[in-house]
């Protein structure tokens, strides 16, 4: 007598535990009348044969390399092991190298229980396999072919109904009560109201979801859901007819560029650290991320920490505090860009890129190209006249290229003052004196391009650009100031440093360029 385990499977929640008990009930039969003992089970319960990632199953598949005291694997029909001919052969192969065989109570298979080949089986259990993979593949597509007859009908396909809808006559309309309250939950993150303030002022208002106070995770997965704006996405398509849009679209847009940017790190859930996302390990050149722990008693310490080093990729970057580090690279920008000389010098470059920008302005330069147009034509027609060539439509042409040259110039002479009046050396100065301390997080996002960290220097890259479309760097000169100091700690009371400010030009199209990678 041969010990034997059965696996056994159904689909889907459709089907019931009758399922099991029948397949159960035909393989202990079988067993009996082949002098099998079955000594285990395993079984998956609404879990699909189209792959193998089933508990049940891997579990089976990784006892069979043990040393169990079974040889047979038996299973209602090869369709309750599998429908996937490759995982199939696979998941065997893992059996067989086991020696361990698979048997199937009512359909021939290619082994019989004492180990012999089974010769018509090895055509029939290849049948079989077949005709599972093609059953499972033409249900597959039946099912998605009456969905996608269900979406162009906007019905909804079911599942978990979106907060702020509920379902009539198989489709999403607005719930109106909670509508309003994913409005206010847009409105108030959109006002940079974090999260758990969010929620916190939701639970004091008596609003739940379901019955029970929002969670973050909640809350997170209301801000990012593009149904809201109407738009819903399945098996690749986008369906605009599923759900009625909810919110605006310059209230959803802004919410979504905010979590986009927070995705990203560039702010905390409890504290905005101020360099995150710009400062990186000098040593290994990961990026330096934000760390926080609580004391002993209890007071929490924040810091800058190698992102390497977290990783263990062993790099030894010491740790430093957010308030020191934050501190000094302020402090460093403010009293180098208040220098005079280096007011001057900063003042002079930008005036410069200004003014060469203002020859490539793209309407000016639209303008001067129209204006060079018409003066040739005026030339042509000058040429003709003098050749003889004189009607009473070249004169009226004449006279309307005139004029159009006459209001191209002027056109160009009112561009040229509009940018005269955007800019001036003073306004600069005036504005690295005394309009950078008002904001230390404007400071960094609009000079500061990276900062690279080491235990005994810092490199911090200033940046100055002159863009007018964010999603195209192409073309645009980016000007940095690269500026490095030492100083032996990194304490805000110490500041003995070397300074090097090193203007260079990099041009967007340069490997080094942030945008181009």
């Amino acid at each position: 007598m041969k010990n034997a385990v059965i696996y056994a499977r159904y689909s889907s929640e459709r089907q019931t535990e009758q399922s099991i008990e029948g397949q159960l009930r035909v393989c202990n039969e079988y067993a009996e009348r082949n002098d099998l003992k079955i000594i285990d089970t395993y079984i998956d319960r609404a879990m699909t044969g189209r792959n193998d990632q089933r508990e049940a199953f891997q579990k089976m598949l990784a006892d069979s390399a043990k040393p169990v005291s079974w040889d047979i694997v038996l299973v209602y029909a090869i369709d309750r092991f599998g429908r996937n001919s490759i995982e199939i052969a696979v998941n065997k192969q893992k059996l067989k190298k086991n020696n361990k065989t698979l048997i199937s109570a009512t359909q021939r298979t290619s082994d019989n229980i004492d180990g012999t080949k089974n010769l018509d089986g090895i055509l029939l259990e290849n049948v079989y396999i077949g005709l599972a993979e093609y059953y499972s593949a033409e249900l597959a597509q039946k099912v998605r072919r009456g969905q996608t007859e269900s979406l162009r009908k906007g019905h909804w396909l079911g599942g978990q109904t979106p907060y702020g809808y509920k379902v009539v006559d198989k489709k999403l309309v607005i719930d109106e009560d909670q509508a309003e309250i994913v409005k206010y939950i847009y409105r108030q993150y959109s006002a940079g109201v974090i999260v758990k303030d969010i929620i916190q002022d939701l639970t004091q208002r008596g609003i739940y979801n379901k019955g029970k106070p929002f969670t973050r995770s909640t809350m997170y997965y209301l801000l990012a859901n593009e149904k809201y704006s109407g738009v819903f996405h399945y098996n690749g398509e986008t369906y605009l007819n599923i759900c009625p849009k909810l919110l605006p679209d310059s209230l959803y847009n802004k919410v979504h560029a905010l979590m986009l940017q927070n995705q990203f790190g560039t702010k905390s859930v409890e504290v905005n650290y101020l360099l995150r996302g710009k400062i990186y390990c000098g040593y290994c050149g990961h990026q330096i991320i934000a760390e926080s722990g609580t004391s002993m008693t209890g007071v929490v310490k924040r810091y800058y920490k190698c992102g390497g080093r977290k990783a263990n990729s062993g790099c030894q970057k010491k740790n430093i505090r957010k308030e020191d580090l934050e501190e000094l690279v302020i402090n460093v920008t403010v009293e180098m860009f208040q220098q005079e000389n280096n007011l001057e010098l900063i003042a002079d470059e930008i005036m410069k890129i200004f003014k060469d920008k203002k020859k490539e302005h793209s309407v000016i330069s639209l303008l001067t190209s129209e204006l060079q147009n018409t003066q040739r034509a005026i030339e042509n027609l000058l040429t003709a006249i003098q050749q003889g060539i004189i009607t009473t439509s070249t004169k009226s042409r004449l006279v309307e290229m005139e004029e159009k040259a006459e209001e191209l110039k002027t056109q160009i002479t009112k561009e040229q003052a509009k940018l005269e009046n955007r800019i001036s050396k003073e306004l600069i100065i005036e504005y690295l004196r005394t309009g950078i301390k008002k904001s230390p997080q404007a400071l960094i996002d609009w000079l500061i391009d990276k900062v690279i960290l080491y235990d005994d220097k810092i490199e911090i890259y200033y940046l100055y650009t002159e863009k007018t479309d964010p999603d195209d760097c192409r073309g645009f000169v980016i000007r940095w100031w690269i500026f490095r100091f030492e100083t032996r700690h990194y304490s805000k009371n110490e500041l003995n440093k070397r300074v090097q400010l090193i203007p260079t030009w990099l041009p967007l199209a340069d490997s080094n360029c942030r945008h181009c990678g």
